[in-house]
């Protein structure tokens, strides 16, 4: 219970924090904003209207933040008995809990994209972008549409999570050595480690793995997020393009440079992300750990 409510606080935290980044890098993938305002970024990337969408998002990633930690801990556990490399370990465990959380995820990013591209004139009613973006989806068979890009953001997360776990994995051990062995204690032994302590070494090894994995994997974010964005179109074939169609697409405008379009807002907010989101689970993990401990200490006293 501890996991699922760590990785829920984990997931708000980020999501609050760090949700503009996201949104500057939805819209300058976007072939729409690129159409409109050719090289001129000013407007695209004007700060305005950076929290479009949240809403969906929060109601989505508290749940498949909690459904992807409580799958990860659990495989890790079942597959770490296997005769395999810590590497593999991790590589798989993540892999399989971000296949559960995706089922959740998907639709929430279809919702959250298409609300992050609806321009001013559009957001000026009292109702919250989120609820504009699904309505303007229900009108256009919303049920096949949430799922529009679901392939691509599962080839998008798979291979970044199976980067990412292994590499922040290796810098928090390698983090933990060197701080215990400056205390000059031997590994296991002396002070436990304070909840600030293993939120700092947590966040900072997440988000240099988060940074690299995010760079690596930038051509499999810019096809999801043109596959998602075609949900909201009217056009006959909106939400209907393949992978390999839009990746073909993509190419032809812009030839390779254009799969890594937005790479650096990626790469920066994937740190920020990272840090924020693997730091504060590790810390909340911890303290949710040792209330726990006390509350069953109390109870065994009486």
């Amino acid at each position: 219970m501890e996991i699922y409510a760590a990785g829920a606080v984990a997931a708000f935290t980020v999501d609050v924090l760090a949700y503009p980044l996201d949104t500057l890098k939805t819209r300058y993938q976007s072939q729409d904003y690129i159409s409109t305002y050719g090289k001129s970024t000013q407007k695209a990337l004007a700060l305005r209207g950076l929290y479009q969408g949240i809403g969906s998002v929060v109601l989505a990633t508290l749940p498949a933040a909690g459904l992807f930690f409580s799958t990860y801990e659990k495989a890790k556990s079942v597959i770490g008995t296997l005769p395999l490399h810590q590497s593999l370990v991790h590589s798989s465990a993540s892999a399989t809990a971000e296949l559960a959380s995706c089922l959740v995820l998907a639709p929430a990013e279809v919702v959250k994209q298409n609300a992050q591209m609806l321009r001013e004139d559009a957001t000026q009613s009292r109702a919250s972008t989120s609820l504009q973006a699904w309505r303007q989806l229900a009108a256009k068979d919303a049920p096949r549409r949430l799922f529009t890009g679901y392939t691509a953001l599962v080839a998008r997360n798979l291979p970044f999570t199976a980067l990412q776990f292994p590499i922040f994995e290796h810098l928090r051990s390698w983090a933990w050595e060197r701080r215990l062995r400056k205390r000059g204690q031997g590994q296991g032994q002396g002070q436990e480690k304070g909840i600030l302590e293993t939120g700092l070494i947590a966040g900072g090894s997440a988000g240099s793995a988060g940074a690299v994995a995010a760079w690596i994997t930038t051509p499999s974010d810019v096809v999801k997020t043109r596959m998602m964005l075609t949900a909201g179109e009217g056009s006959e074939m909106s939400g209907k393009m393949t992978s390999w169609a839009v990746t073909r697409l993509i190419y032809k405008e812009r030839g390779l440079v254009g799969f890594f379009r937005g790479g650096l807002f990626r790469a920066g907010w994937t740190a920020l992300g990272s840090s924020l989101y693997l730091g504060t689970y590790d810390a909340a993990k911890l303290w949710l750990r040792r209330r726990k401990n006390e509350a069953d200490g109390d109870d065994s006293a009486l």
